[in-house]
């Protein structure tokens, strides 16, 4: 395992204040890598994208972040809390050391602006004293990168397919080299062929710029064949996390196993879609105990009445999961 780049600690984030408050994100622990992609996948509602914006600093009101650390180890330098940085600080840091892409990418451009001033604004913002024609020149080199043609600088959003606009953010995200990449479901709204055309074109940017990649998306499907590393959110924390491989051929949670029954297998015997029974959990009124004994099939006593801590089973010290299930668990640290 390579040195980490990015420390999530603890970190809470809540909608409101006080009483009334909904705590999205409940001490997330999270440690990603350099050069590895995380998976982080979930059913809609139990915190993925929360937790992006809550990292990066971008939540909007009335979502606060109530507690944790957010710990980025530059290639150079000492390691840095992002979460007590000055605005001003944070601007440098945005893009140039973490870049996000956000979900619905394909309607994040300027509708009113051309494809090369969006582009040479994020550079320009960070390199106020580059040339106009190197700036351009590496508008244009971004562009190839992704696989689209210069002449596309001159083109507006409305001009390009789904899959153009798609890739033209990423290019956006990977303007000044950061070292994180963070991608909030970004092929939802593509068909499957573009899906896997943007997922191998990233494997392939990876591989080349060596940027590491939290990428989240309510598919698990696809997070196992892209990811080194899986972690599965449940109403605001993490239940479970392993090598890819690892989660794919045994699930220790029941929660990650229902998942993983929701989609078919591409090879293999036939196997019946089982999914998940009931809905997810309400925040303003969480059950006691472990979020998911109320749709679980395997709760039993305990359940209803402690919150299982993130741990790593002594036969499995390579990855970590929440349940009674696994009471030899030890609690990861932080």
């Amino acid at each position: 395992m390579s040195d980490p780049v990015l420390e999530i600690r603890g970190l809470r984030v809540d909608y409101g204040l006080g009483d009334a408050a909904v705590h999205a994100v409940r001490d997330v622990d999270l440690t990603l890598h350099r050069g590895e992609v995380l998976g982080l996948a979930g059913e809609s509602g139990s915190g993925k994208s929360t937790l992006a914006y809550g990292l990066t600093r971008l939540l909007p009101p009335p979502g606060v972040v109530s507690g944790g650390q957010v710990v980025y180890h530059p290639v150079d330098g000492p390691p840095v809390d992002v979460l007590t940085l000055s605005p001003a600080e944070l601007r440098q840091f945005r893009w140039a050391e973490t870049s996000i892409v956000f979900q619905g990418a394909m309607n994040s451009l300027n509708p009113v602006h051309k494809v090369s001033t969006q582009l040479l604004d994020v550079i320009k913002a960070h390199e106020p004293r580059s040339t106009a024609a190197s700036r351009l020149a590496r508008a244009r080199d971004l562009l190839r990168l992704v696989g689209i043609a210069a002449d596309r600088l001159d083109s507006y959003p409305h001009q390009l397919s789904g899959g153009m606009r798609q890739r033209v953010m990423i290019a956006m995200a990977l303007a000044l080299e950061p070292q994180v990449v963070i991608m909030d479901e970004p092929t939802t709204a593509l068909d499957v062929v573009m899906q896997r055309q943007i997922l191998g074109q990233l494997a392939e940017l990876r591989e080349r710029l060596d940027f590491a990649v939290l990428f989240i998306t309510h598919d698990l499907s696809l997070l196992v064949e892209f990811s080194d590393r899986i972690a599965i959110m449940y109403g605001g924390r993490i239940v479970e996390e392993a090598p890819a491989a690892q989660l794919y051929g045994r699930a220790l949670h029941p929660y990650t196993e229902g998942l993983l029954h929701s989609f078919p297998a591409l090879r293999g015997p036939r196997r019946e879609l089982t999914g998940i029974p009931g809905s997810p959990p309400d925040l303003r009124a969480m059950p006691e105990g472990c979020a998911f004994h109320p749709r679980c099939p395997k709760a039993f006593d305990p359940c209803d009445k402690k919150v299982p801590a993130l741990g790593a089973p002594v036969a499995d010290p390579g990855r970590a999961v929440a349940c009674w299930l696994h009471p030899a668990a030890t609690p990861v640290p932080h």
